[in-house]
């Protein structure tokens, strides 16, 4: 009995330390979009937004709601691997809020020929079917 308990306990303590905690969730999901980006790949990177019309992005050049808008603004903005550059990103909070929402706050850098931009950006995520999404993102 002895050796049974204590295989169970193992066994739990195993399982728990695979699991990604949430905020380790969230940052895979942040670097997964920067690396699309910096492929060129620019609807990997979408992939890390909800598909959805509801989502909302926020630019210096306005609001923009809807998944397939969005991606028509940054294909506009960023029509290929140069003007995209190299993209970087610091994490500077991530608040788990509850089981399904969460707050980030951040620096992008995006590194290019034409001229380096930097700023902010404010996310705000949600937990949907189990993974978490961007649905709404504020960058300046």
């Amino acid at each position: 009995m002895k050796s049974y308990f204590l295989s169970l306990i193992f066994l739990v303590a195993t399982v728990t330390s695979f699991a990604q905690t949430d905020r380790e969730q969230i940052e895979h999901l942040l670097n997964a979009q920067k690396d699309a980006w910096n492929k060129g790949d620019m609807e990997g990177y979408m992939n890390g937004y909800w598909q959805s019309d509801s989502l909302v992005f926020v630019g210096s050049s306005g609001i923009t709601r809807g998944w397939h808008k969005t991606l028509e603004r940054y294909k506009k903005s960023y029509p290929d691997k140069k003007t995209m550059g190299q993209l970087h990103f610091r994490f500077e909070q991530i608040d788990i809020l509850s089981k399904e929402e969460a707050f980030v706050l951040g620096r992008w850098q995006l590194d290019r020929e034409s001229g380096n931009l930097a700023g902010f950006f404010t996310l705000r995520v949600r937990k949907i079917g189990g993974i978490w999404k961007v649905v709404l993102d504020h960058s300046s």
